[in-house]
């Protein structure tokens, strides 16, 4: 995953998809209400930042900044954090792929079409 290059810095951009179950959409924003504060802080401490996840109908839109020197490496940290394992236990099982997705968490990686800053 390469993301795009944000206006003015060294971070990249990422955008990602996935559909959320109709019947779980509901408990999929009470979740995000109130996210716990140790999964945001492995992310942050991880060079994830201004991250926002967006809902239209049963579609879940997320979109990040990224700075940092190795993208895999800090992924795979968060990916191996305690705390933001028992939260996917919680929202995966609320989400389905969308498309050809292409992680194993369903989401798939978005192309950005077009930014202005």
């Amino acid at each position: 995953m390469t993301g795009y290059p944000v206006s003015g810095g060294s971070a990249r951009r990422f955008g990602f998809v996935v559909n959320v179950l109709p019947e779980k959409r509901a408990a999929y924003l009470e979740l995000h209400r109130a996210v716990w504060p140790r999964v945001e802080e492995a992310m942050r401490e991880n060079g994830i930042h201004n991250y926002s996840i967006f809902i239209v109908d049963d579609t879940l839109f997320g979109v990040y900044d990224y700075v940092g020197d190795d993208y895999e490496a800090d992924m795979a940290r968060v990916q191996a954090d305690e705390t933001s394992r028992e939260w996917w236990t919680h929202t995966d099982p609320c989400q389905v792929p969308f498309g050809a997705a292409v992680a194993a968490t369903g989401w798939r990686e978005m192309e950005m079409a077009w930014h202005m800053d």
